[in-house]
């Protein structure tokens, strides 16, 4: 089993930054990866950015630039920090794994983006 719990999200300006939490209630090293997903209204889910084991990122071409991956193994916590944010990254933000064959999704955030 693996709970993911975010937070960070929140009501910003365009052109402004949040940063979202993803803690993790298994030790990252055990963790082969961690996702931030995002699903706006009407939309289907869509990956934004991964973390692997080994560091390694990945970033949905949208967001490249922009949002920022990292983790804190110390903390198993997995950050996603957003700068400029426009309006269309208005959506909700789940954290996502696979562990031992299985999904787990966080709750999500809600991270809207005023014009």
């Amino acid at each position: 089993q693996v709970q993911l719990v975010e937070s960070g999200g929140g009501l910003v300006q365009a052109g402004g930054s949040l940063t979202l939490s993803c803690a993790v209630s298994r030790t990252l090293f055990s963790m082969r990866f961690i996702s931030w997903y995002r699903q706006a209204p009407g939309n289907q889910r869509e990956s934004v950015a991964t973390i692997t084991y080994g560091g390694t990122t990945t970033y949905a071409s949208s967001v490249k630039g922009r949002f920022t991956i990292s983790k804190d193994n110390a903390e198993d916590t997995v950050y996603l920090q957003m700068t400029n944010l426009q309006p269309e990254d208005t959506a909700i933000y789940y954290c996502y794994t696979n562990y031992e064959y299985r999904d787990y999704w966080g709750q999500g955030t809600q991270v809207t983006v005023s014009s």
